[in-house]
């Protein structure tokens, strides 16, 4: 059995993030809190439920995201192997010169 899944319009209980202002000023508190904020995935939280995303809407952003995710790990893998691989470039042994 699954637990329910929150309501999105319900405010979600969390504990407060506290930033100190030390002798390093402002801009270094407000750095850090933008930092804590985005590590806790709060700024990504807002963006999400700013606008309302049909569900298969949201399917087809989660498969395109998955798939962009894949080409670049199979890209990276291709660097690594030192293959340069890419569009246009391929001068490996099957390559015509």
């Amino acid at each position: 059995m699954r637990a329910p899944l929150p309501n999105p319009s319900e405010a979600v209980t969390c504990r407060p993030l506290e930033v100190q202002v030390g002798d390093k000023g402002i801009e270094r508190a407000i750095k850090h809190l933008k930092r804590r904020m985005a590590a806790e995935g709060i700024l990504r939280e807002l963006k999400r439920r700013r606008h309302y995303m049909k569900p298969s809407v949201k399917r087809r952003k989660k498969m395109s995201e998955a798939a962009r995710r894949r080409r670049k790990r199979l890209r990276a893998d291709e660097q690594q192997r030192g293959g340069g691989g890419g569009p246009g470039g391929s001068t490996g042994p099957g390559s015509m010169l």
